[in-house]
């Protein structure tokens, strides 16, 4: 093959467009892929089952139709669609050792990984408010939260994560690529995509620090001073039961806000900071960002709800009846 010709293969001959890139699984481990493979479906099947699970719950329990819950809705579908965002790539990696990806199917799961993780942090900053009026103002709580309010909440939180993405994701295919078309992980994520290109890609930078500051940024402010203001209430109950009791019904909350953040930081750090550290690093960094919440809020949420895990019981004990029956 002539060197123009694996040009053309490689790149659009009018922008450098390269026909696709390349998904990585875990570098020196590619014969294990089958073996790896299982830890990450148990992962996804947890995760899946368990959000379907919540959601189920409060669609069929008529007492469970409160703010509260309607928001722990949106927190289940939101960790679904994360979890479907990257479960086609990864699994056709490790089962199929297939790692090519159209720059056009690469585009889109970019997007709804982002969009879906900007949703994430939209969505507990509401939860945050509902434990704010719930604890801060418990009198007004049903007339604050109205479900046409609690609506609007949610297209515009919809609306609000959708629209951002594109003004740098739709950048991509302008930029030329004389680098490496391997990309870090098994799925496509922006700020490994960029780092590629051989264009000026300061835009999407800047760009993308201005999204991490005024959606997670200020999506974490909004949180940290709800909490400022539930705990200012809380200490003004008289009762160390009525404290704790109080406290009791956040802490869901705030496990779900320490297993997004945290991970989410450590990877922005890692990108930003440990861009030639082991490749390990950035792949386990990644995959706890994506994989972790949507496996853990659905548990947590089932053990420290009473509702919900009670709800749980009563329908693993009717299976189990329905199969003695039989």
């Amino acid at each position: 093959m002539t060197s123009s010709g694996s040009l053309r293969e490689g790149f659009n001959s009018s922008i450098g467009l390269p026909v696709s890139f390349f998904l990585s699984g875990i570098p020196g481990y590619e014969n294990f892929n089958l073996l790896i493979s299982i830890p990450f479906c148990v992962l996804y099947l947890i995760g899946i089952v368990g959000n379907c699970t919540i959601l189920h719950v409060i669609r069929t329990d008529k007492s469970l139709h409160e703010p509260m819950y309607y928001f722990l809705s949106m927190l289940s579908l939101t960790d679904i669609g994360m979890s479907f965002s990257t479960l086609p790539t990864v699994l056709r990696v490790f089962w199929f050792d297939a790692r090519e990806i159209g720059i056009n199917t690469c585009i889109v799961q970019m997007y709804f990984i982002h969009t879906f993780s900007l949703m994430e942090t939209a969505v507990l900053l509401v939860m945050a408010f509902d434990r704010y009026v719930a604890i801060c103002d418990p009198l007004r709580y049903s007339s604050k939260l109205t479900p046409k309010r609690i609506i609007c909440m949610g297209a515009i939180t919809v609306i609000r994560c959708s629209i951002v993405n594109p003004v740098v994701i739709a950048r991509i295919p302008t930029f030329s690529y004389c680098r490496s078309r391997v990309l870090s992980h098994s799925f496509c994520l922006h700020q490994d995509v960029i780092h590629l290109a051989c264009s000026d890609i300061s835009f999407n930078i800047y760009f993308g620090l201005f999204i991490i500051v005024s959606y997670w940024g200020l999506d974490f402010l909004g949180i940290v001073i709800s909490y400022a203001f539930i705990l200012h209430s809380v200490l003004g109950i008289a009762s160390e039961g009525g404290k704790l009791k109080a406290l009791n019904t956040c802490v869901s909350h705030i496990c779900a806000v320490l297993i997004l953040y945290v991970p989410m930081i450590g990877l922005s750090l890692v990108h930003r900071y440990a861009k030639h550290s082991s490749p390990i690093i950035h792949i386990t960094m990644a995959n706890i960002y994506l994989l972790v919440p949507p496996v853990l809020n659905p548990i947590i949420y089932s053990i420290k709800t009473k509702q919900i895990r009670q709800r749980i019981l009563k329908i693993l004990s009717g299976e189990k009846m329905g199969q003695n029956q039989t």
